[in-house]
């Protein structure tokens, strides 16, 4: 009787510590597209957070039914462009979101193909964009 009540005593012990819960449901980011073709001729990271500049979005044919009304006032975006590339192997995206108490942290990454890699000869202008759930100030690295 003596174990039975220990054994009781101690899964009640165990069962009351506390942990911290992590909602997977509600992701900070989301890639909606990432294409080696369709970028911009040069290199560079924009911001969209106004409704007007995300609403050009919704033009986009790989963006169509990926953006909703409600993303408008909730979320802001991000276009990262590449820049024109003599082959193909490359890509551009996320590789890591912070959310601090002011702001959201995003670091970029790219990639190039192997120097021994086979890969096309065309010129590609790789881009990806990104819907970060949050009106947070946006910080890119």
């Amino acid at each position: 009787m003596k174990k039975l009540m220990f054994l009781f005593v101690s899964l009640f012990a165990i069962s009351c510590g506390t942990t911290k819960t992590v909602d997977k449901s509600t992701n900070l980011y989301e890639v909606l597209t990432q294409q080696s073709d369709g970028g911009g001729n040069i290199r560079f990271f924009e911001i969209l957070s106004e409704p007007n500049e995300i609403k050009m979005l919704t033009s986009d044919e790989s963006l169509k039914g990926k953006i909703k009304e409600d993303d408008i006032h909730k979320a802001n975006f991000i276009v990262l462009n590449m820049g024109e590339k003599n082959t193909g192997g490359y890509s551009i995206g996320v590789e890591k979101v912070e959310e601090t108490d002011k702001n959201i942290i995003i670091t970029v990454k790219e990639t190039a193909p192997n120097p021994s890699d086979m890969v096309m000869q065309v010129i590609t202008y790789p881009y990806a964009v990104v819907k970060i759930n949050s009106k947070k100030e946006i910080i890119i690295k």
